[in-house]
């Protein structure tokens, strides 16, 4: 059965009758909510960073850390918007926050680094879930991945010294 969904001024075709069982979408639920979660961690840590920078090449590094805080809290609602879809409830919890008292931008780089990295694998496990049960889900899933590869990849470069092409060693 298929039903119109009105979400964010997009209107889109929903296929009620999906692949998924009830603990597929549980499971589904529980992977958006840790989504959200760490996300929403991200627009703290983001936010957090963009505060601490210093020195001469401060502009486009806070301007570039706070688009990051934004595109996470953007990604946040899109998980919460899918998880009510599914019929869940929206967690009020944040991930991890850890203050490592360390405001090198290189530090701030491999902390981001670090982030994404966990963000990505929470994708990661969405897609696990939804793969050929919601096309839905695995389209999204998907879709982040490419967001968050790439992301990860600028992350990457940046910590590069200039003229080095290997990725970054940590």
């Amino acid at each position: 059965m298929f039903r119109f969904l009105h979400k964010q001024g997009v209107t889109f075709l929903f296929d009620e009758g999906t692949d998924m069982n009830e603990a597929d979408k549980v499971e589904a639920i529980k992977a958006l909510n840790r989504i959200m979660e760490t996300e929403l961690a991200g627009v703290v840590k983001y936010t957090h960073y963009s505060l601490m920078v210093f020195g001469y090449n401060r502009i486009p590094i806070v301007s570039w850390l706070k688009g990051n805080a934004d595109e996470s809290l953007v990604h946040a609602h899109r998980a919460g918007e899918l998880l009510t879809l599914l019929g869940g409830h929206p967690s009020l919890k944040i991930g991890s926050l850890l203050e490592t008292e360390k405001h090198d931008i290189g530090d701030i780089l491999r902390e981001s680094l670090e982030h994404e990295t966990s963000a990505i694998k929470s994708y990661y496990e969405l897609l696990r879930i939804a793969e050929g049960k919601s096309i839905l889900l695995e389209e999204y899933a998907r879709e982040m991945i490419v967001q968050e590869e790439l992301h990860l990849d600028e992350v990457d470069k940046m910590l590069r010294r200039p003229g080095e092409i290997a990725a970054f060693q940590s």
